[in-house]
Parts: C-alpha cells; sequence; structure tokens
C-alpha cells in the first residue's frame, strides 16, 4: 500500500481535498503510483494527513469519477491501468502524450505504467508501520518544551542515542562498541562521505563483484582506486583480497547484496587476519538488512568477532523502519574516532535533534522490537509464498539467496541470458532485475542468467498474479 504524504497548504487558494486529488493524480501520470498499486483507505489518509475522513472521500470521489482510481468492495482503492498516460514537460506547461522518447526509446515514466507487478529488491512494506505510535512520540517529544531540542546538538549524533543503538547492536548483533565510537548521519551516503575524510583520499579499496553498486559509484566519485575481488560460496575470495594490494575492503558478510551469500565464520576469519596482518588495513562492513533472517538465528555481524580494531560498522534503520527516517550510523575503531574528531569534528549533525529523540524513545519503549517482529513474520509469510509458488519452475531455474532479506534470485538452466528474460517478463508486464545490473569494474563481464526477484514491497495477490504472468513468459 503507498504512503500519501502529500504537502497540504493552509495558504493555498484551492481547498485541501483538491490538494489531495491534484496530488494523487499527479504522482499517478509520473508513474510514481504504479497501476494495481492500493492506496490507503479515506479513514486511514485522513488519520495520517489529520484531515477530516469527509475530505479524503470528496478527493478519491473526484479521482474515481475521471477513472484514475477504482473501488474494489470490501478491498479498497487502486490505481487504474491506462495504456496512455498525460506527464507535464520539464520546463513546460503544456500536457504532452507519453511516448517514444527521441532516439526511439521510451522514456522511463511511460516504461513504469505499463508494469502490472514490479519485483524490486529495494521495496519495503510500509502498510503494517505503527503510525499511531509514530504520532505519539512526536506529540510527547515535542509537548516536552524543551528549547535544546531546536539548537544544533552534538555533530556525532545525541549521546541518548547513541547510547540505546549501542545497546541494541550489542543485544541484536553482538557488536562491541561504547556509544562514544558511535556517528549518527543521514544515510549511508553522508557516512562514505565522513569515511573518505577519515581514511584519506588516496585509498586502495577492494568490493565484491557483483555489489551494491550506490557504495561503488560513490567510492568512484572519490579519488579511490576500486579493485574488484569475484566471490566465492562463501563470499569475498580471500586469495583474490590478498592479491589485490589494497587497505581496505567493503563487504556485506550477514547477506550479501545482490547474491544473498551469507559468509560463514573460516572466510570472516581470513578476512579478519588479512586485516591484522599490516597497519592501516580495514573492512568496512555494511549490515544493511540482516534484521531478516527466516531460519535459524541471527548471524552476528563480522565486527563482533573483531578483537584489534579493524572493523569498521555501517547500519541503517532505512530497511527495518522506513527510508524517509534517513538514520544511518557507523561505529567507528577506537584508532579511527581521533582521526573523526581531527579532521570531522567541525561538521554539524545532519540529523534533527527532534527526530534523533522520537527514534530514540521508539527503540528504547520496545516498538521497534515489536514492529521488527511483526515484520519478520510479515516478510516470511512472502518469501514462503513465493517459494512455494516458484515451485514449478525447479526444472528450468535454480533458486539461490532464499531464507533472509527481501528478494531471491533465479537462474536459468537452459542458457536463457538475462537479455532474454527480463524482456519476456517485460512483454507480460512484469518487471525483474538482471543480475549484472550490479556488476562492476569493465572486466570479467560474461551475458547472465540470473534475475532478482524481490517480494518486500508486494502484497500476496500480487506475488500469485505476478509469478502467473512469469509462468506465461518463461515456462
Amino acid at each position: 500500500m503507498y504512503d500519501l504524504t502529500a504537502m497540504l497548504r493552509g495558504d493555498s487558494n484551492k481547498c485541501l481535498y483538491e490538494q489531495i486529488y491534484e496530488y494523487i493524480r499527479q504522482e499517478i501520470r509520473e508513474g510514481k503510483l504504479r497501476p494495481g498499486e492500493r492506496l490507503p483507505s479515506t479513514r486511514s489518509l485522513a488519520e495520517y494527513l489529520q484531515i477530516s475522513r469527509s475530505t479524503a472521500s470528496l478527493a478519491y470521489d473526484q479521482l474515481l469519477s475521471e477513472g484514475y482510481i477504482a473501488s474494489r468492495p470490501y478491498r479498497g482503492y487502486y490505481v487504474c491501468r491506462m495504456e496512455e498516460l498525460y506527464r507535464l514537460e520539464t520546463g513546460g506547461d503544456s500536457l504532452q502524450e507519453d511516448g517514444p522518447a527521441r532516439g526511439g526509446a521510451v522514456s522511463k515514466s511511460a516504461a513504469q505504467e505499463r508494469y502490472v507487478c514490479d519485483f524490486s529488491p529495494t521495496a519495503i512494506d510500509m502498510s503494517r508501520f505503527p503510525f499511531s505510535v509514530w504520532r505519539k512520540i512526536n506529540r510527547s517529544v515535542l509537548s516536552q518544551n524543551s528549547s535544546g531540542l531546536f539548537t544544533q546538538g552534538d555533530a556525532q549524533g545525541e549521546y541518548s542515542l547513541r547510547e540505546t543503538i549501542s545497546g541494541y547492536l550489542h543485544s541484536s548483533r553482538g557488536v562491541n562498541c561504547t556509544p562514544q565510537q558511535i556517528i549518527v548521519g543521514a544515510g549511508n551516503d553522508y557516512l562514505l562521505l565522513l569515511l573518505e575524510k577519515i581514511l584519506g583520499r588516496h585509498v586502495r579499496i577492494a568490493m565484491e563483484n557483483p555489489t551494491y553498486k550506490r557504495a561503488y559509484q560513490i567510492f568512484d566519485s572519490f579519488a579511490y582506486e576500486i579493485t574488484t575481488v569475484d566471490m566465492d560460496e562463501a563470499g569475498m575470495s580471500a586469495a583474490g583480497l590478498r592479491q589485490s594490494d589494497v587497505t581496505a575492503a567493503y563487504v556485506m558478510p550477514s547477506h550479501q547484496y545482490p547474491t544473498g551469500v551469507l559468509m560463514p565464520i573460516g572466510r570472516r576469519l581470513e578476512l579478519l587476519k588479512w586485516a591484522n596482518e599490516a597497519p592501516g588495513r580495514y573492512l568496512i562492513e555494511d549490515d544493511y538488512d540482516s534484521e531478516f533472517r527466516y531460519r535459524g538465528k541471527p548471524i552476528p555481524a563480522l565486527q563482533a568477532s573483531d578483537t584489534q580494531g579493524r572493523v569498521i560498522y555501517i547500519g541503517t534503520f532505512s530497511k527495518s523502519i522506513a527510508p524517509a527516517i534517513r538514520v544511518s550510523y557507523m561505529v567507528l575503531p577506537p584508532a579511527l574516532l581521533e582521526l573523526y574528531r581531527q579532521r570531522c569534528g567541525f561538521y554539524s549533525a545532519t540529523v534533527s535533534r527532534i527526530d534523533q529523540k522520537m527514534l530514540e524513545e521508539f527503540i528504547a519503549g520496545g516498538y521497534f522490537e515489536r514492529y521488527l517482529n511483526k515484520m519478520r513474520k510479515h516478510y516470511k509469510e512472502k518469501h514462503d509464498l513465493l517459494l512455494e509458488e516458484l515451485a514449478d519452475f525447479g526444472q528450468y531455474f535454480t533458486v539461490t539467496g532464499e531464507n533472509a532479506g527481501l528478494h531471491l534470485l533465479l537462474t536459468g538452466r537452459r542458457g536463457q541470458t538475462e537479455e532474454a528474460l527480463t524482456a519476456a517478463a517485460r512483454a507480460q508486464g512484469v518487471r525483474v532485475y538482471g543480475l549484472s545490473e550490479n556488476l562492476v569494474g569493465t572486466s570479467g563481464k560474461k551475458p547472465g542468467h540470473t534475475v532478482l526477484l524481490g517480494y518486500g514491497g508486494l502484497e500476496a495477490e500480487e506475488i500469485k498474479n505476478g509469478l502467473t504472468l512469469l509462468r506465461q513468459a518463461w515456462l
């Protein structure tokens, strides 16, 4: 279900329902609301936007009358599928039909509108987020009348929040750190930018291949020399790392993206041994979605096995709570903490003190743990449903990367290329993602046979419908 974050203006000459109607209509036209996507109920929308239910109903009635949305009895409101949509041209006020862009390519917004089901590996489900609890905490924080919350605050983040995060990381991930070692920032991008200042400009860094491409692009924007190291069934090759002549390595040991590989303890110890063999070597551990495991016990972080201060640990609440939270954290080894204070201590905090206080109370009050438990169960149901629906694909595909995260991988047994698989799916109105999209560098690229199927942002019926269409496309 899509969360409508419409910005309502009291000083506008348009009624509130008109503003909501125009916002949703524009979201549909621009492809941000996809065909078949469920909208919040009028009651939920009214509560979320703090408006009357009748105002929400008026906006939906107008959208219904114009054919942008449809009402399904006892199920709610859904975005309609339309072959021809209109969009506002950039830099102009005229409306124009979406069609082939210059050079014959179809524009991105037009292509998005044709997808009946999008198996995005990065989408999450916000339909069960405890908005009422978040609003309650918001009111509680703002009612404290503390003028200090409106001042700039500690550049590392509020000490009480860092203390709360330290306790959470130790109990859930086995991370050993003090609040002083934690830096809170607005997203991983900011923390990686800080890391460049801490480690220095001309760093030689190794990355798994395939890898999280955004991190690669950020490192590439630095004056870093990046070496890609191939992976095996245990993750980054330790032998390949030794041959790479680097001083840092970026890894995702608990659930590698995009392959889903879980790095076993033996390989982790090999990487730690490499880091300990020379001064100035570090492992950057990105623990981006370690909360979601569906079989066995949670795997401790790589940092939990580090006794020599060689692991830089990075995590985020964007996946476990909501992308809009934009709160990430980095745990620095003691030796790097002093460098941070020397080189970055003058930077301002990038997360407001109000947001930090709300997050602190959300975690300390037990709401975060309850929400995580609920979402683990919810995502496991989707995970199990997807595997059940894929049972008859077994003759033609190998399934890997299951039991953790929010996506799995299908590898064709008949030599189908990713390009052929994605094109056949697209013809049925389904979007899937090729593994090769996450390969970096120029060497060793070969036609792939693996696609990613994400399920986090899909409802059960969407998963079933999507797999029905993929059967028609692939089997």
